[in-house]
């Protein structure tokens, strides 16, 4: 493709993609495709020849479109609020065209000083003070993975240099919430924890890490001659945006020098709220945090935001320093490829500087106020409506309900919460998540799609009462 070709087919891609935003309210919400439908309509092998610009597109139309679920459709309440502003998606494209790495300060000096200073504005926005400094990651995954390595090494004087984990006498321990993201598993494991030192912490009726059963699992644990090394709290957990209290957890962690890992990928957008705050009071006793800009902030995905206090303990476990990538300046620049796992970067920070220009902060503001203000209002037909139950606070957007009526209790309670949740996702009107929460089947509302108004969330209630009833 020519760059004159690239121009006049660039043109219908963003005509493409405006005319999705602009109609998507038009379309069904969840794909209505069956399993295996996308392969058997395509070849089973690459052309041989090139093909016309104009049979993509038709294809991207009549096969692709259709095996959708349109996260930015205002009817969208599943999962959580993954709002790809066009103004970061702008941002993207110009990231993929322009086609620069980064393996270094020098292999692309404008990619790693707009990551800094973006991120330096982002941290600003959200409160934290000039101590923290940020990188991007793909994902929260791979932030907390990064947090945890660096735990395992601070615990072990760094014996990644020496014998590594199998060097080691006594079992490492990390502590997390019964209510953490399955991220958090994942990366214990990965670190080379072993699941029998993963520690589930009790929570209280509010669905929020107990700080005096953190310090009795400890305690245990030292008893038996085990390695308390890390803490993962979450602000805003993935079934019920629960808030795990920072402070007495981080006091905990401090006074038992375990690393503080705070995992705030949703619910860390609303910290650009200064009312909001009080949810993370404490952070500055973490050593480190994850934001997802990607979710309800409103950068296209992938923008992950890992913070830590003191960038020398992630320095020294992920650096790397090849001849080939050494330079005259590496003592006065910040190199990314010493910030995370891997040794090349994408222009990530284009999106979000895109976006904080184009939308500024008043409206980024305006909008998360608009979506916890809708949430706030759902939850109060919810609460005041006969046979339906709200299941957990909603300090942020996203409800769990249930609706019970007289006599269903049980498996058959669980059968009715399942069924009308699947008629209503499978009649395209709109998308919510079922999902358990002590045992129990619910649904998630999970508020926050971009052009969701007050109207979207007035009709949602309305398709709520009216699919309970079959």
């Amino acid at each position: 493709m020519t760059p004159e070709q690239f121009r006049q087919h660039g043109h219908q891609l963003i005509d493409l993609i405006a005319d999705y935003r602009q109609n998507i309210a038009q379309r069904p919400v969840m794909a209505q495709v069956e399993p295996g439908y996308l392969k058997a309509a395509l070849p089973g092998a690459a052309p041989q020849q090139g093909e016309p610009f104009e049979a993509i597109l038709q294809d991207v139309d009549q096969l692709l479109m259709p095996g959708l679920s349109h996260w930015q459709h205002p009817d969208f309440y599943g999962y959580f609020p993954s709002n790809g502003t066009l103004s970061s998606v702008l941002g993207d494209f110009l990231s993929t065209g322009l086609g620069v790495l980064g393996l270094s300060w020098q292999s692309s000096p404008a990619l790693s000083e707009l990551e800094e200073t973006t991120l330096d504005w982002l941290r600003q926005l959200l409160g934290l003070s000039a101590q923290w400094s940020g990188v991007m990651q793909d994902t929260a995954s791979s932030s907390t993975l990064v947090a945890l390595i660096c735990a395992r090494e601070r615990a072990t004087d760094y014996a990644l240099v020496r014998g590594g984990l199998q060097s080691q006498a006594k079992p490492l321990i990390v502590y997390v919430s019964a209510h953490a993201h399955s991220s958090v598993d994942k990366a214990a494991l990965l670190a080379g924890f072993g699941r029998d030192n993963i520690r589930l912490i009790a929570t209280d009726e509010q669905f929020a890490m107990r700080p005096d059963a953190l310090r009795e699992a400890i305690a245990q644990d030292l008893a038996v001659g085990n390695q308390p090394c890390a803490v993962v709290a979450t602000t805003g957990t993935t079934a019920t945006t629960a808030l795990d209290p920072l402070r007495p957890v981080g006091e905990i962690a401090q006074a038992y020098q375990l690393w503080l890992h705070v995992d705030s990928a949703m619910a860390g957008s609303a910290m650009i709220l200064p009312e909001c705050r009080w949810m993370w009071d404490g952070i500055e006793l973490a050593d480190s945090v994850v934001v997802n800009a990607h979710k309800w902030l409103g950068v296209a995905f992938d923008c992950s935001i890992y913070y830590v206090r003191d960038p020398q303990h992630l320095i020294r476990v992920m650096s790397t320093n090849p001849s080939y990538l050494q330079s005259a300046v590496d003592g006065e620049v910040k190199n990314l490829r010493d910030w995370g796992i891997p040794l090349g970067r994408r222009f990530r920070a284009l999106k979000l500087w895109f976006m904080l220009r184009c939308e500024g902060v008043e409206a980024l503001q305006q909008r998360l106020r608009r979506d916890l203000d809708n949430a706030h209002w759902l939850a109060e037909q919810v609460q005041a409506a006969a046979d339906w139950e709200l299941l957990a606070p909603v300090p942020l957007q996203t409800l769990c309900i249930r609706h019970r009526p007289a006599g269903l209790a049980g498996a058959q309670l669980d059968a009715h919460t399942r069924s009308w949740a699947d008629r209503l996702n499978a009649s395209g009107d709109a998308y919510v998540t079922p999902a358990t929460l002590q045992g129990e089947w619910m649904v998630r509302v999970s508020v926050g799609a971009l052009p969701t108004e007050r109207e979207h969330v007035q009709r949602l209630w309305e398709r709520l009462q009216g699919v309970v009833l079959g």
